[in-house]
This record gives C-alpha cells, sequence and structure tokens, in this order.
C-alpha cells in the first residue's frame, strides 16, 4: 500500500493498532476532512464535531485566516530557534500581552509545556522574591485535575491510568479537594513554604466540574493574603471557550500566572504560553527556560491570527449565548429522563452525567449511537459526555445537535 493510498476507515485503524503505541482509546471513526463545526470521515460521512480538539479548534476547523496566516509565513521563514531574534515574535507577544493584560509573555508549544514553565516560574518567584529556602517550596493543586501528563503533572495527579508504575514522583505539591475554600486556607495558615494555587476554572478532564459562584475569586483573596501565586490554567477553559475570553473572567479574577495553550492557535498549530506581569517574569533569566520550537515564527503568525478571529467574531458572546440556549435545551429532556441526570457547564464546555457507575459502557454506547447519528463526542470517567462545539457554531445548527443528542438518548432510554 502506498503511503498516499485512500484507506478505508478500517485500514486506518488498523495501520494505527498495528505501528502506534496504543496510548489512546479513540472513538471508531477516522476523519480526513473538516470545515467549521464539521468533520467528514473518509468515506465521506459528514457529522457535527462536538468536541472540538479538547476544545483546540474553538474558531472552527481550518479557520481560512488563521491557515492563511500559518501558509504565508511557513513561505517566508518557519524556525530559527531564539538563538535569534525574528521579526513576528515580538509582535504576538505584544499582541497578547494587550490582549489579555499581562506585562510579559513567555512562549512555548504544548499545554503540558506551559503548565511546566508555569511551575518552574512560581518556585524560582518563591525563592528569589517571596524568600523561601531552595528547595522548600511547596504548590497547592486541587484533586480530580488534569494540567497534563509529563512525569512532575502526573506526580500530583490522583488519576490511577495516568500515575501507576511511572514513579518516582516528583515532591513539592499539596493536594485539597476542588472548590474548597477552607482546605485552600487550612493550607495557607499552616505552611509558610507555599508558593502557589495552581487551579482550572473549570475541571475539564474531571467532568465539566464548574466550582460555586465566588471560588475562583476568594481563591485569588486567600492567595493574596498569603503571599501565594494564584495559578490559572486555562488551556481548555480559555479563549472565549466559556463565555467570557477568560474563565476566570465571569468572578473579574486576574491570575499571577495564566497559562493558555490549545485555542490560542485555533487547533492549526501547537502554540502555548504563560503570561505574568513583571515582578514574577522577571526571575525568568537567558538560560533558565526555553524551547527549540517556542516562539518560532509561524506560531507567532498562527497564534495573532487565532486572537484576532476570536475578538472579530464576537465568539465568546456566541459561547455565552449558545451555552445558555444548550443547557435550557438539554434540561428540559433531561427533566424527564431516566438515563441522563444532569447538564452542567458554562458557555459552551459542557457535560452530561449518565445514570450509570464509571465501570459501565453506557456512554460509550451513547457515543458510538450519536456517531451513527451524525455527531461525534467522547466521554470522560466512564459515565460523562463533555460536549464542547467550535464557537462559530450558529443557533440553528446548536438546535439540530440537540435534536440528534435526545433522539440518540431516547433509544438509550429503559
Amino acid at each position: 500500500m502506498a503511503v498516499l493510498d485512500q484507506l478505508t476507515s478500517q485500514q486506518a485503524i488498523d495501520l494505527e493498532n498495528k505501528y502506534g503505541a496504543h496510548n489512546y482509546h479513540p472513538l471508531p471513526v477516522v476523519l480526513n476532512r473538516g470545515e467549521g463545526v464539521y468533520v467528514w470521515d473518509v468515506e465521506g460521512k459528514k457529522y457535527y464535531d462536538f468536541l472540538s480538539a479538547y476544545s483546540a479548534v474553538n474558531q472552527g476547523h481550518c479557520h481560512p485566516k488563521i491557515v492563511n496566516a500559518m501558509v504565508q509565513q511557513a513561505q517566508s521563514l518557519t524556525l530559527t530557534s531564539r538563538a535569534f531574534y525574528n521579526d513576528m515574535l515580538g509582535k504576538f507577544e505584544k499582541f497578547a500581552c494587550d490582549y489579555f493584560n499581562f506585562d510579559k509573555l513567555l512562549p512555548m508549544n504544548t499545554g503540558a509545556e506551559a503548565v511546566e514553565t508555569a511551575l518552574k516560574l512560581c518556585r524560582k518567584w518563591a525563592y528569589e522574591v517571596k524568600g523561601i529556602d531552595e528547595n522548600e517550596a511547596e504548590i497547592i493543586v486541587c484533586e480530580n485535575n488534569f494540567h497534563g501528563r509529563t512525569t512532575t503533572i502526573i506526580s500530583f495527579s490522583n488519576d490511577p491510568v495516568a500515575r501507576k508504575n511511572f514513579g518516582p514522583y516528583t515532591k513539592g505539591f499539596i493536594k485539597i479537594a476542588y472548590n474548597n475554600l477552607e482546605a485552600l486556607e487550612e493550607v495557607l495558615k499552616q505552611n509558610k513554604n507555599v508558593a502557589g494555587f495552581l487551579v482550572e476554572p473549570i475541571q475539564g478532564e474531571a467532568g465539566v466540574y464548574v466550582p460555586d459562584e465566588g471560588y475562583l475569586a476568594k481563591a485569588k483573596a486567600l492567595c493574596e493574603a498569603y503571599n501565594v501565586l494564584f495559578i490559572a490554567d486555562e488551556v481548555q477553559t480559555g479563549i472565549a471557550r466559556t463565555g467570557k475570553l477568560l474563565a476566570v473572567n465571569h468572578e473579574d479574577v486576574k491570575p499571577d500566572i495564566l497559562i493558555l495553550g490549545k485555542a490560542i492557535s485555533g487547533g492549526v498549530y501547537p502554540v502555548s504560553a504563560v503570561l505574568a506581569n513583571n515582578e514574577i517574569m522577571q526571575v525568568i533569566k537567558p538560560g533558565n527556560h526555553g524551547s527549540t520550537f517556542g516562539g518560532n515564527p509561524i506560531a507567532a503568525a498562527v497564534a495573532t491570527a487565532a486572537l484576532e478571529v476570536i475578538r472579530d467574531e464576537n465568539l465568546a458572546e456566541n459561547a455565552e449565548r449558545l451555552g445558555v440556549l444548550f443547557r435550557k435545551e438539554m434540561q428540559t429532556y433531561i427533566a424527564s429522563s431516566q438515563i441522563v441526570t444532569l447538564i452542567r457547564g458554562k458557555g459552551l464546555l459542557n457535560a452530561i452525567v449518565i445514570d450509570d457507575d464509571e465501570d459501565s459502557d453506557t456512554a460509550w454506547n451513547i457515543c458510538l449511537a450519536l456517531r451513527d447519528n451524525g455527531l461525534l463526542a467522547k466521554p470522560t470517567h466512564g459515565n460523562i459526555i463533555r460536549f464542547a462545539p467550535p464557537l462559530v457554531m450558529t443557533e440553528e445548527q446548536l438546535l439540530d445537535c440537540v435534536s440528534i443528542i435526545t433522539k440518540t438518548l431516547k433509544q438509550f432510554e429503559p
């Protein structure tokens, strides 16, 4: 079989199973084209995308402005490394700093890299500014978090699948319950070596857990009271997904360190970033941290275009409006459903909870049926289905999707 031969779905799946590491369990659908809110499989069947590459494709698949920015930049200069300046990075840094209201940006490539960057930045600030004894700094994290799968990050995960047989683990982290201000304050009172509090404004991978109203603002106030950095991981929740530019904006919170990824490039190219003000970012000196590809010209051009799309097409406002409509329509169905117990979310980051245990295959089978009916979604934690379409969706398309989802759920009602 020639490399460029057209494959059937089964042939493509068989190739991955034979030659690829089995580190994912994909839904059995093989995609080869995307546009806006739609994707097509190799046989030509059309689907609504209700995952958006885990919220990386907020601007829709293959947005022409973002793709054109990538193509144009790729034809002139792709990579110099940071050994030299390029004429695109500074422009992107200024645009993003102005857009998110920070002094400085440190560019990387992936979300996990950005989280690792934020952890290093927080620790260095702790020793050089706060005055914690070297190697004694601790960072508070939340149970059921998802910040990536690098060795340090899985060290403070409580997901056994991500952790088991990958030790020894990195020290220096304190786990507390999510959405629990008393637990946060207790640790802050008792431990003078706390440098930062790393938190997802909404826990996406855990099942779209939305904290109580006021949680983020009060947590930020506690961090300020104890001179601890509030670090917001907005890799999934940021870039308009929840109905605001950032999820922390719902409570008018400005993080000390902001972590961005995924949709900062519209899913076109791997780009991530850590933003902070000068008094924090100044601790990073040449040689402390970097990446050959971080801040490359293509990344800078793509990310600038992607953020312009969010702004110019009012995608945060669209996510807010359609999210309210989606939850309202789904709640109407759930009121008399015996298979779905609740819906939760903000903007167009939502999830339904299936009335079954985490070890069941009901949610998986529902997602297979959704696929057959023309909509792609994926379970998380066994009995939860996350719904996160591209933010360019129209009201008519959303209501069509609600119809597909409810029709599919009816097949599973007892």
